[in-house]
């Protein structure tokens, strides 16, 4: 059984896969100063909870856009997995992917990852949305190459800005107005429209000049968790797909599986950050 972890700035999933099968999925907000242990005691309870030993794991890959945060999840591995997870970004693990850009090394972990899954699912060329703490879009070539991307404020972010900056608004969730409306009739709902309609207009905006740009039609992918909110309110979006870092992880897993090494030794829990 694979344990996949993606890291990212808000959560981190740890997904459970046996073959090409999710199995479970477990969320928690990110904190680089969490311990193996902790993480441990944690996910224990959730796999006694689906019946499932910890031996049962005999491989891992990890993705992470979070530097601090990578040596205790490597940790979480070797000491209660006892697996030497594959690491997205070790010049040692192959993506599939060629990145197109002036410094490969700047692209996200996780956006890298998200290209490997959507190439193999639905070919090229792409546009892929992911809805995470920043709202990016990247766009892949025909062939599967990673040709660059545009990085915006994530709509979470945007809703706390709001909040903190003016005194008088108060913190709302992300949602359609009713009845679609765009015209609010009270400060919350004139909070809502605007947040809900700018991110449709972002959406709809950025991937047109996208598309005049590269000079083609793209099949358009959302994922992310806040994606079934907008899919069906702009017409940029052609397919959602929320286990698509996942599958991503498991596609570079399965490249890589050659590559495994023994867990290294444990050296005690003084190396613990």
């Amino acid at each position: 059984m694979l344990l996949a972890i993606d890291q990212g700035n808000t959560n981190t999933v740890f997904a459970l896969l046996d073959d090409a099968r999710v199995l479970r999925k477990w969320r928690i907000s990110t904190d680089e100063r969490r311990t193996a242990d902790e993480y441990m005691v944690w996910i224990a309870a959730l796999l006694d909870v689906a019946g499932i030993s910890p031996q049962s794991v005999d491989a891992a890959i990890l993705a992470t856009v979070v530097p601090q945060g990578q040596f205790n999840l490597v940790l979480l591995c070797r000491r209660y997995f006892r697996v030497e997870p594959l690491i997205v970004g070790d010049p040692a693990v192959e993506l599939g992917v060629a990145v197109r850009i002036r410094d490969p090394a700047e692209v996200g972990a996780d956006r890298l990852v998200n290209a490997v899954a959507a190439q193999a699912l639905y070919g090229g060329p792409l546009v892929i949305v992911d809805f995470g703490t920043a709202t990016t879009f990247d766009v892949i070539d025909a062939d599967g190459g990673y040709l660059g991307g545009v990085i915006s404020p994530g709509i979470n972010l945007s809703l706390k800005a709001l909040h903190e900056a003016a005194a008088k608004l108060p913190r709302i969730a992300v949602e359609a107005p009713p009845d679609d409306a765009v015209l609010g009739r009270s400060t919350l709902e004139a909070m809502r429209s605007g947040v809900f309609w700018g991110y449709v207009g972002l959406i709809d905006g950025i991937v047109a000049r996208l598309k005049a740009e590269q000079g083609r039609d793209m099949r358009v992918i959302a994922t992310g968790g806040l994606a079934k909110i907008f899919a069906g309110r702009t017409e940029a979006i052609d397919d959602v797909d929320f286990d698509l870092t996942i599958t991503g992880l498991r596609l570079i897993y399965e490249r890589n599986r050659h590559r495994r090494r023994a867990p290294e030794p444990e050296d005690g829990a003084s190396d613990e950050s």
